[in-house]
């Protein structure tokens, strides 16, 4: 009889520690969740930080125009009134000039006069 319940106990025991290292919600599992908990967290802090940055921008382009000049100049090439603006070609750019022909030869099209005549339009801007 004892030695019934020493093998009862045995496989119960077994059936336990099957389930704490092995079973739904064991000690493995535990790890790979923890491991992307983990990543999920390096992951969330880049993006906290880029919300942030961009959160400082809106707030310094609602309250100032020096932001709002620096996107302009920045993104759109815009240049104050009272400024000149020189443009340097790269070296990429002066290598490979443009091909124009000499005035008076044969571009083989119209000019640009004679296709907004041909559109029937006045020479100025809309």
């Amino acid at each position: 009889m004892l030695k019934w319940l020493s093998l009862a106990l045995l496989l119960i025991v077994a059936a336990l520690q099957y389930h704490l290292w092995i079973g739904e919600g064991g000690l493995l599992e535990h790890g790979r969740v923890e491991a992307r908990a983990d990543q999920l967290a390096a992951g969330n802090e880049v993006l906290a930080e880029r919300n942030d940055r961009l959160a400082a921008e809106v707030v310094d382009l609602k309250s100032g125009l020096d932001a709002i000049e620096e996107r302009a100049r920045n993104d759109l090439g815009m240049v104050r009134n009272e400024e000149q603006f020189y443009w340097v070609p790269s070296q990429r750019a002066s290598n490979n000039p443009p091909q124009v022909a000499p005035p008076g030869a044969d571009q083989g099209g119209e000019s640009v006069i004679d296709q907004i005549a041909a559109e029937g339009g006045s020479g100025e801007a809309p």
